[in-house]
């Protein structure tokens, strides 16, 4: 067992995520880099073997020796870093899956076809990276398909359009490298060498730092695929986004309601008695059907929430066009899920301190069931206020057309997946965290009741008399059998312009009496504003 335990702190792991525009030749430079494929590396999946597509993310890793930039925080600890490529889908539709990958990754390379340059697709990578990865390096492919006599004046000119591009991201100033990492195309012969991927693997040791890994709190382990070794168990395949694992624990399956005892780990085809936060690993259990869970997640036992509906922050994408509404349904990435859900939109009543948001951070203003909230019928942004520009803090009710799993405080992004896929738009439409789930399925009685929020509402009635300079009775605004008691206190405005509160009910046929702030100018018609909670 101690070789074991050498070989878990010996190796840093550090998680690649190569994304990038269908057909911009990511799974060749993943294969042009690696030395190790693990269980799910590159597509076992038949429908992708067809198209010639990633369909699934694939793994795969190299060991290089630890960079000297590591020595100093990690010699002491580690003496090799092993990059795990998650190579993720590029086709349009697949962008559920992507995101999946998104979540796992330590440093995103974008890889954008020298010739193409950035594509629809390329932006939402891109974006994806923004909302989950903090390091990127950009990766111009198939450089041997440009002519050789203008080849660098090409890459120049690429280079230069894309740190345009990026410049108002938090990629500006990215490294720019050129590969061929498969020249002649896919079908060519493997017998010519990959180009410029020898100088990728030393830009990629430059870029890498110490990921904070945390072996502490709940396991979650983000599964990408199951299968069965006969009369030893069921293995799964995936990365530990949170925790730690060791032999002959227990882990739940919430998918499948079961908990299943941990009966051996690898980590790339090697024996290890412990994994934890972004370790890529197999994990033997007692046995199950592998064909019940072929993506998913496993955690400590009780650990996840199944929830119905939940409370998010919520913040726009910027190049989402349109407007986002209250009651329409979006595709809710949540944790390792996608499910369609109904949104409801709301923020702090107007005027309130803290009513547009901090870039630094975004949850400035703790969401709390204590206070009241006001109804939105779409997401409010800072252009529409003009304001600063900052879009005004906001949340939004997540009710999921059916329940997902995940953990609390998860990062929440809401899309149109059903636009069309090759129409010129992003379809990644907002982002967020999860702050309050809702776990019963009857939450809209047990739940719903104790969020606040309410809407402005404005009824207009005429003045029937004025009784002195401070006091006039109203009619129509009320039924007569309406309860005034409820009313006593609301603002009332005057045609004339005095503004007044409603004291009471007059008589019974829903008159009404009104007292007037300040003297009484003319008699006229009204408007009463009030408050209504929903």
């Amino acid at each position: 067992m101690s070789d074991q335990s050498d070989h878990r702190t010996k190796t840093l792991n550090f998680n690649v995520g190569v994304l990038g525009h269908v057909d911009s030749g990511k799974t060749s430079l993943a294969r042009a880099l690696s030395s190790t494929a693990s269980t799910a590396a590159f597509d076992k999946n038949p429908q992708s073997k067809e198209r010639g597509i990633t369909l699934d993310l694939g793994f795969s890793s190299f060991t290089v020796e630890l960079p000297e930039n590591l020595k100093a925080s990690a010699g002491e600890r580690y003496d090799s870093l092993q990059f795990t490529l998650v190579d993720c889908p590029g086709h349009a539709s697949l962008i559920r899956t992507i995101i999946g990958g998104a979540q796992i990754i330590d440093l995103m390379m974008l890889v954008v076809d020298v010739v193409k340059g950035v594509q629809t697709q390329t932006a939402e990578c891109l974006l994806i990276g923004e909302l989950t990865c903090q390091r990127m390096v950009v990766i111009l492919n198939k450089t041997d398909l440009l002519p050789e006599n203008k080849r660098q004046s090409a890459i120049d000119k690429m280079t230069k359009r894309l740190h345009k591009t990026l410049e108002n991201t938090r990629f500006k100033d990215c490294p720019v490298i050129a590969v061929a990492a498969k020249p002649g195309g896919p079908e060519a012969p493997d017998t010519e060498e990959p180009q410029g991927v020898s100088e990728l693997i030393q830009l990629l040791k430059k870029q890498t730092y110490l990921p904070q890994r945390d072996p502490s709190g709940d396991l979650l382990m983000a599964v990408d695929h199951c299968f069965s070794i006969r009369g030893q168990g069921t293995v799964m395949t995936g990365t530990i986004l949170q925790g730690a694992l060791a032999i002959n624990d227990a882990v739940e399956i919430p998918a499948l309601k079961v908990t299943k005892k941990v009966k051996s780990i690898q980590m790339f085809r090697k024996p290890v008695s412990m994994a934890m936060q972004g370790d890529r690993v197999g994990v033997c259990v007692t046995q199950f059907d592998p064909k019940l869970l072929e993506r998913g997640v496993v955690c400590t036992p009780g650990s996840l929430r199944t929830l119905y509906a939940a409370i998010i922050s919520v913040r726009k994408i910027g190049y989402f066009k349109g407007a986002l509404s209250t009651r329409a349904k979006f595709h809710i990435t949540v944790g390792h899920e996608t499910v369609m859900a109904k949104v409801q939109f709301f923020g702090l009543p107007p005027g309130s301190a803290n009513s547009t948001s901090s870039e630094q951070n975004p949850l400035e203003t703790p969401f709390n069931f204590e206070r009241e909230y006001f109804y939105q019928d779409e997401y409010v942004t800072g252009l529409a206020e003009g304001s600063t520009g900052r879009d005004p803090e906001q949340w939004a009710l997540l009710e999921f057309e059916r329940p997902v799993t995940c953990p609390s405080l998860c990062l929440v992004i809401g899309s149109k997946l059903d636009t069309d896929i090759h129409a010129n738009a992003c379809r990644l439409a907002f982002q967020g965290r999860l702050l309050q789930g809702f776990e019963d399925k009857n939450y809209t009685e047990t739940g719903l009741p104790k969020l606040r929020i309410y809407k402005t509402k404005q009824k207009e009635g005429q003045v029937e008399r004025v009784t002195d300079d401070y006091t006039v009775i109203g009619r129509s605004l009320f039924k007569k059998e309406t309860n005034l008691q409820l009313f006593m206190g609301l603002k009332v405005t005057l045609s004339t312009g005095e503004t007044g509160v409603i004291e009471g009910g007059f008589g019974q046929s829903g008159k009404f009496k009104i007292r007037i702030q300040g003297e009484r100018r003319a008699e006229g018609g009204m408007g009463k504003r009030y408050t209504e909670h929903t």
